[in-house]
């Protein structure tokens, strides 16, 4: 039997508890994920990235720099600082990519998409 893993949206926080521009790491299933609330023209955007910083091998994502490198809105990972695009997951001074969520504002809540 080849059973497809069923996806479903977790509830993570409330909108009003993030803060712009600054993320916070919420342990979704198995995964540490970093949650980003980046002001922008609009408003704001949210990003759901691992936590996981790939290079330095360490669960710090979620308190790395937020800011914009040639109109990316990227991270920029505390030890190291190489910075990831929080829409893509890839890194921008090295071929290495990071895992990316689905990430919604549901009447009020921050939900992610997980299996």
């Amino acid at each position: 039997m080849n059973a497809k893993a069923e996806l479903s949206w977790v509830r993570v926080c409330r909108l009003e508890d993030l803060t712009d521009n600054l993320g916070i790491c919420a342990k979704v299933g198995e995964h540490q994920v970093a949650i980003f609330k980046v002001k922008d023209v609009d408003g704001h955007a949210l990003y759901a990235i691992d936590n996981h910083d790939p290079i330095s091998k360490a669960n710090v994502l979620s308190r790395g720099i937020v800011g914009d490198v040639k109109g990316h809105d990227v991270v920029a990972s505390p030890i190291y600082k190489q910075h990831f695009d929080l829409r893509t997951g890839q890194c921008l001074e090295a071929e290495v990519k990071i895992p990316t969520y689905q990430v919604r504002e549901n009447a009020g809540n921050v939900e992610v998409l997980m299996e």
